[in-house]
Formats: structure tokens, sequence, C-alpha cells
């Protein structure tokens, strides 16, 4: 009864592929000629190929550049790929991805004493990490300096210029994918969470269930005491997590505390805007991709095109409908949240199109998505579908994914000229 008045109640901790989406909605959105694909390429259909199986010509484009990241021929060996995920994914707490490329690390020959931690491997790796946490948090900041520290001839464990793009690339893909992760509520398979000293710190199982209890006008008063109780211990949970960091990221993370920071602060100077007429993807960054690293510039160049081009025509119960300018605008705001402007766009269109609710759920899944909450996802487009909703977390990553890169490669043209 409840329910049917609309009040939301405590549920049971979910299972299945998402903790914020029903089962039975992903499964029968999900396009099986598709996740047939994925069972081939990958030997299975994980949570979050599922996920995005609701979007089948997405996860084609996905899935090919993603293997090709981390299956074919390329300047790093194997192993040494799936631990700069790790490490990458380690910066937004995602036990999902840890957990995933840890196995596939061992699988591929890794040495099991770096699952130890940073510090037990090769120098070179080590040297990543403040481009890795550049990348992850304030990819604005990264200089040619940056790059000639990395592959200067004279550096100790120099990197190549081959090299140090797959890293990039992989990096970036990992804090992208980890922003989808948290965005979706995507779970652990049943084979992960075996581990224990991860299992503790799969971040959606924990809180998603405390979330949801509100209305407090429809509840008893002992029911109000619980649901406040319940809030209370969900606040101090968040807050031990963000201020200690568990030893299961802690391991893979050097300055913890270098998080995103809001491009320009009020009464801040901030650095100097990137414009896109002046350094963009189409016209410089797919260009020097494609000197090296021209398979995946052509992979990256075509996922971009099709989530940006991604359309049903349809909006929540309305159908026939031209979503084109409601896709560009928070493409726009999330380039505009990493200094990224468009002269010949009117960002008055961001202000009017996305409510608040969807900006800070947009916000803090691009830029800081361990802070993700179920209450987040469940509060903005009430009336939509969740394929719609894991259409945004599909354009948020990809946009997001664009950024970091474009900061890098800028950084390196300054570095070759």
């Amino acid at each position: 009864m409840k329910e049917e008045a609309g009040v939301d109640l405590p549920q049971a901790l979910p299972t299945g592929p998402s903790a914020f989406i029903p089962i039975e909605e992903i499964v029968e959105g999900s396009a099986q000629e598709v996740m047939s694909e994925a069972l081939l390429s990958e030997g299975r259909a994980d949570h979050i190929n599922m996920m995005m199986g609701l979007h089948p010509t997405y996860l084609t484009c996905f899935l090919r550049t993603h293997n090709a990241l981390l299956q074919l021929d390329g300047p790093l060996p194997l192993s040494w790929r799936h631990f700069i995920i790790i490490l990458a994914s380690a910066r937004h707490q995602c036990s999902y991805l840890v957990q995933h490329h840890s196995s596939a690390f061992l699988l591929a020959g890794g040495d099991e004493s770096w699952l130890r931690g940073l510090h037990c491997a090769p120098p070179k790796i080590q040297h990543l990490q403040t481009l890795n946490k550049l990348l992850a948090h304030r990819p604005w900041i990264i200089t040619q300096e940056h790059i000639q520290e990395l592959v200067c001839p004279g550096a100790e464990a120099r990197w190549s210029l081959a090299e140090l793009i797959q890293a990039i690339v992989l990096m970036s893909h990992a804090h992208s994918l980890a922003s989808f992760v948290w965005g979706c509520g995507v779970l652990p398979e049943p084979e992960q969470s075996g581990d224990a000293s991860l299992q503790m710190c799969s971040p959606t199982e924990s809180c998603c269930a405390r979330d949801k209890a509100r209305n407090q006008q429809e509840w008893t008063e002992a029911v109000n005491e619980v649901k406040l109780l319940m809030e209370k211990m969900m606040i101090v949970q968040q807050q031990v997590q963000r201020s200690v960091l568990p030893d299961c990221f802690s391991r893979f993370v050097v300055d913890a505390d270098f998080t995103y920071q809001d491009f320009s602060p009020r009464g801040v100077q901030a650095p100097p805007t990137m414009r896109a007429q002046d350094y963009s993807w189409e016209d410089h960054g797919f260009s020097l991709m494609n000197r090296l690293y021209g398979e995946m510039a052509q992979l990256l160049d075509e996922k971009f095109q099709v989530v940006c081009a991604l359309t049903y025509n349809t909006m929540a119960m309305h159908s026939d409908v031209d979503t084109s300018t409601l896709r560009k605008a928070i493409w726009n705001y999330i380039h505009c949240i990493y200094g990224i402007r468009y002269d010949d766009y009117n960002y008055g269109e961001v202000n009017q199109l996305l409510e608040r609710s969807l900006k800070v759920y947009v916000k803090t899944v691009a830029c800081h998505p361990e802070k993700t909450t179920p209450r987040m996802y469940f509060s903005f487009w009430r009336q939509f579908r969740h394929s719609e909703k894991v259409h945004v977390n599909l354009l948020l990553m990809e946009a997001r994914l664009q950024a970091a890169l474009l900061y890098a490669l800028r950084a390196i043209t300054r570095y070759m000229t």
C-alpha cells in the first residue's frame, strides 16, 4: 500500500548487475546478438557489458576499443596494461575494476608481488603516478614538462612515446569506466564477491538500501526513528570512507588527498580555458593519436561519434523527439566542468535543459564518482526509463574520456614541437 501511494520503502540488498536498475529491465533490454559478441570476445558477459547492452550499437564499439587496448599487440606487455588499469581504478576507489583486473593481471603472467602495492612495481610504472592522478582529477594541469619527465632520453626508466600514449589511453579509459560503474551502480559478479579484502570496499552494496527511506509524513514515529538512525549511520560511514582510504585502494594510490577541484572556483585565479577552436579532438587530438597509436585513434573516434549520435527519438513516454540539443548540453556541460569551452555554443542552454538534480549527478559521477549515491541516481529524471539514465552515463563517460585525452595530447604536442 505504501509503494502504491508513491512512498519509497527500504529494500533488501540488490542482486544482479546493478544496485539501481531491476535485473528484469537489464535482461529484457540487452540485445542477444551483442551479448553473444561479448561472450565470444571476453569469454563471459560481465555486468558492465550487460548494462551497456541496453544500447547495443554503443556496446559493439566499446568492446572493440576495450579489447584492442587489452588484447591486441602493442608496446606494453599485457600484464602491465592490466596493472595500469588497477592503478587508475584505485584513484576512484572502484573495487569492481580493481578486482577484475587484478585477476586478469595474474592470468596474463603478472608478478603477484605487484598486487601488494605500487611500491612493489618497477620504477618505470611508479613514475606514472603523477600523470595518473592528474588525468583522474585535474587534467588541465598536465604540461609538456610532465611528458618530458617520462620520455626524456636521460630519464630513469624512460618511456617511449608509443608506450606512454598507450598508458595514457589505458588510464583515461579506466578513470571514465569507473565513472560508469559508479554512475550505474554496477555490482560485482558472484565470482568476485569471494575476495574479502575487496568486498569490504564494494561501495554500492553498502549504502544503497539505507538511502531509499523517505517521506516522513507517511511513516509512523517508530519507523522514522529507525530511518533517522540509518541515515546517521550512513553519514558516519561515508565520512570514515572518505577520510581513510581502505588498504585495498591505498596500496595503489600515491597522494590520496589529491582530488578534483572546480576548474574555476570563485575568487581564485583559474588556468586558461581550453578553447575547442584552439585544440579539439577532430582537428588536433585525432591526428596526433593517429600518428602515435593509429588503430586506437580510429576506434576512439568511432566511439565518440556513436555515443554523440546515439538516439531512439524518445524521451520518457514520448516518441518522435529530437534529443540532439539535450545530448549536446550534457556533453558540453561535462567539458565545461573540465575547462573546455566552445565559442559557438550558447551555455544558457545548459541551465535551461539540465535541472539541478541532473547537474549534481553528472558533476559527481564525472569528477568524483566514488561519492555517487543512490539518492542522486533516483532524484533526477524520475519519469524516464533506466535505459535513458544509462545513456546519460555513456555520454558522461565518453565526454570525460575525451576531455582527459585532449589535455594529455596537447601536452604531448607541445613537447614534440
